[in-house]
């Protein structure tokens, strides 16, 4: 199913959507695109988020983490 939508865009966004279609890419493939590869990258980010907190919260991951880096200073030359 289709729908169609009406959107006002800016002196910005009017450039950036010409710089598509002058890539060979339509009116609405680019917006349509757009709007995908904004969402991908939204569910990408909180994917991300979400593995950073479990790993915060991972006790055993900090402390292998702390142990790790203990050991890389210990063989830091020194000076």
């Amino acid at each position: 199913m289709t729908v169609a939508i009406s959107v006002r865009l800016d002196d910005e966004t009017l450039r950036a959507l010409s710089q598509l279609e002058a890539a060979g890419l339509s009116r609405s493939e680019a917006i349509r695109r757009a709007i995908l590869d904004s969402a991908t990258r939204m569910r990408r980010r909180k994917a991300l988020a979400d593995e950073v907190a479990a790993l915060e919260a991972d006790e055993d991951d900090r402390r292998e983490m702390l142990e790790v880096a203990a050991l890389m200073e210990s063989l830091r030359a020194p000076g």
